[in-house]
């Protein structure tokens, strides 16, 4: 659903809720299973910006896909998409090639994973692995000087 197909009152609450700053609150349908939005939940929980989430879990279900069809399936804004492919491009994770258009313009960005999900799931693995790591030796430092001093 879009903001267009809303009633006049359900417009009005957007609206008030956007005045006290909570529009990030607001959630639209979208065309992700209920499946991928629990992926998008676990994957925020581990650390993921949610709109990196969003967008890896909808191209990881497609061959390519434009910007266009990630903007439109999941309701995220042009510059969202963009920055969220930004950061999937530094991991090593997706690549991006342009579409020119007939005449002037911009190309179409369309964009494809460059790794297997078995390669992507075995990084996050790691990194989780390394992030208890660290923290279990902070907790050790911890308990140690906490002796010491006291």
């Amino acid at each position: 659903m879009v903001e267009e197909d809303l009633t006049k009152e359900e417009k009005k609450l957007i609206e008030k809720v956007k005045k006290k700053g909570l529009e990030d609150k607001i959630v639209y349908d979208n065309d992700l299973s209920e499946e991928e939005e629990e992926l998008i939940d676990k994957l925020v929980r581990a650390g993921f910006n949610k709109n990196v989430a969003i967008t890896f879990v909808f191209l990881a279900g497609r061959d390519e896909t434009r910007s266009r069809e990630i903007e439109d399936a999941t309701r995220l804004r042009q510059p969202e998409v963009s920055i969220a492919m930004q950061e999937l491009k530094e991991r090593g994770w997706v690549t991006k090639r342009d579409l020119k258009k007939e005449g002037k313009g911009r190309p179409v960005h369309i964009y494809r994973l460059d790794r297997s999900i078995d390669e992507i799931k075995e990084e996050i693995k790691e990194n989780k692995k390394e992030r208890i790591e660290k923290i279990e030796k902070n907790m050790k430092d911890i308990e140690e000087l906490m002796d010491s001093i006291f």
